[in-house]
């Protein structure tokens, strides 16, 4: 995917760019921290940024253990593991097949732990 193939109602300024850049070349989600050093901009810049881009169905976010909040392109909706040793984030593209009585799911945060915590 590339900036290109995003179809937005927003005007793509250089911060926007930067921001969606690091996202689409991710193949995890990421949080402000982890991308912050690659950005022209403030913090405040990038969490205004986020939340049109959330509000447009650009990306996707959920909290994770750290208390950080991560952010991907919503290519596909799909569910996340989390381990709660190491933290780390996984992506699931299988279909979990959840459903609740008169509810609509749209993303599934699952906790345990990884094969390599396991160990």
């Amino acid at each position: 995917m590339n900036l290109e193939e995003l179809s937005t109602n927003i005007k793509l300024t250089t911060a926007r760019k930067a921001i969606l850049e690091n996202l689409i070349n991710s193949n995890k989600p990421l949080s402000y921290e982890d991308i912050k050093d690659k950005l022209p901009m403030d913090k405040a810049t990038f969490y205004r940024n986020i939340i049109k881009f959330e509000e447009e169905g650009i990306i996707s976010s959920f909290e994770s253990n750290d208390k950080k909040r991560y952010f991907e392109i919503q290519k596909t909706k799909h569910s996340h593991f989390i381990c709660n040793v190491c933290s780390k984030i996984e992506c699931i593209h299988d279909n979990l097949n959840i459903k609740i009585k008169d509810h609509q799911i749209d993303n599934i945060i699952i906790k345990g732990i990884c094969p390599n915590c396991l160990k």
